[in-house]
């Protein structure tokens, strides 16, 4: 009984966790969709390709159960796993992902959670494991890159949330508000002396991940 509540409750995180990646895509361009958003290059389209990927690999070779199509190449030197190359379509990757779920649900569903597998890109002696282990894992993995997704298209167009009927209206004057209680608090525990010392004074906007500056005085790029 236990085991099939355990199974039913990860499994139905994990459900919940793919549409919500899914979903921070919703509206962007092709552009805003893949490109990079930090200085290590993130962006969302690849966090797609990327948790598909793990979970085609998971819930495939791992458990003889070998995912039917080829897959693209993963953990090489270049990260090509976590991003869209030029001829590689939103829909395409996002119809890849959709694809993953019924194969990994597939697995799920013909599996106990004691059932053997085995990760031959783990180190000894963690390599052999099961079912419950490596839903685990990929639970993890989906939520981790959902998270950063959702700040990702919090950076672009200040749109948040899990769902779409759980999205509320931007309310800009409510968000500046709190962002500068925040703000005061964070300085509260400074002292006075080491906040005159700090070079270029206070922070007058926010920044988003492309460099650009919201709310402060200038609207330029820096270097432009």
């Amino acid at each position: 009984m236990i085991d099939d509540f355990a199974k039913g409750t990860l499994h139905g995180r994990l459900r919940r966790d793919r549409e919500a990646l899914l979903w921070k895509l919703d509206g962007l361009s092709e552009y805003d969709a893949r490109r990079p958003l930090t200085a290590t290059g993130t962006n969302l389209l690849g966090l797609v390709k990327h948790v598909a990927t793990v979970e085609a690999r998971y819930f495939g070779e791992v458990f003889a159960r070998p995912y039917p199509e080829p897959l693209p190449r993963w953990q090489d030197s270049d990260g090509s796993d976590l991003w869209a190359a030029g001829d590689e379509t939103r829909e395409q990757i996002t119809a890849f992902y959709r694809r993953t779920w019924e194969h990994s649900d597939a697995t799920i569903d013909a599996l106990s959670l004691d059932a053997p597998g085995h990760v031959p890109w783990w180190p000894e002696p963690h390599a052999d494991t099961n079912l419950f282990a490596v839903m685990v894992h990929v639970l993890g993995e989906s939520i981790r890159h959902a998270g950063h997704a959702d700040i990702l298209r919090e950076g672009l167009d200040g749109r948040t949330g899990l769902r779409a009927e759980h999205e509320t209206p931007i309310d800009e004057e409510a968000r500046a508000a709190h962002r500068a209680e925040i703000e005061r608090a964070a300085r509260s525990v400074v002292p006075a002396a080491s906040r005159q010392e700090r070079v270029g004074g206070p922070v007058t906007g926010r920044r988003t991940p492309a460099g650009t500056v919201h709310g402060g005085t200038t609207g330029r790029r820096p270097g432009a």
